[in-house]
């Protein structure tokens, strides 16, 4: 006669499937607090997107309307507010150094543009970075084979160009209160021939030869998407 313990069997399997219920219900609310979170982020980021934007148009507007006072005429985007200036408007040809009269253009544009950004200090703590960027064309240096070289060579000059305007930028009439502020934020930037100006399919040299003026905005992240984090 054979006798069978069917009891512990029965109390194991009961045991296994009270296990994958409760891991079922743990995986179902993790998810949901995934997803959960996942909206939230998004909408903090949609938030935060608009944020920058409307931060970059309004001082944006506030440079465009100083220096239409100052009848100052230079190529900026609404938007962003950044600032395009052509070579020839700053430098000696085919130079580095600042020509009279580029000098006497940052004389008038470089007080205007860093007292609009910081006179705002709602505005101007939502700035990251003031950068000052040299860029050139994309066209060969007599001699130069190699296209590292030549890729450098025109490194060397964007760099060039653009620590030239930012060394004069400190000199001009700025209100001086603002000059750590000033200090903290600006990066000075050469980009060789990478972003050249493309009109028509093509390039424009005259264009591409220039340095820009722009404006970072702080970026957003998880936790001030979240409403987590108060700057």
């Amino acid at each position: 006669m054979s006798i069978k313990f069917r009891g512990k069997q029965n109390s194991n399997a009961s045991e296994e499937n009270i296990f994958w219920v409760t891991m079922a219900d743990l995986l179902l609310g993790l998810a949901i607090i995934f997803i959960t979170l996942f909206v939230l982020a998004m909408t903090g980021f949609s938030q935060q997107t608009i944020q920058q934007q409307k931060v970059q148009m309004e001082v944006s507007e506030k440079i465009g309307q100083e220096l239409q006072k100052a009848d100052i005429k230079v190529d900026m985007d609404k938007m962003t507010g950044d600032l395009k200036i052509s070579d020839v408007e700053l430098f000696e040809l085919s130079d580095w150094k600042l020509s009279p009269k580029g000098k006497k253009l940052l004389d008038k544009l470089a007080p205007i543009y860093i007292n609009s950004i910081f006179a705002d200090k709602e505005l101007s703590n939502e700035i990251q970075y003031i950068i000052i960027q040299g860029h050139t064309d994309s066209q060969t240096f007599a001699g130069v084979k190699s296209k590292d070289e030549q890729f450098l060579k025109n490194m060397d000059l964007s760099l060039k160009r653009a620590n030239a305007v930012a060394e004069y930028i400190f000199k001009t009439n700025y209100d001086k209160k603002y000059a750590d502020q000033f200090r903290k934020l600006v990066v000075v930037e050469g980009k060789s021939y990478n972003e050249p100006v493309i009109v028509n399919g093509k390039e424009d040299f005259d264009k591409s030869r220039r340095v820009e003026l722009k404006l970072k905005v702080k970026d957003w992240n998880v936790s001030t998407a979240l409403g987590l984090k108060k700057d």
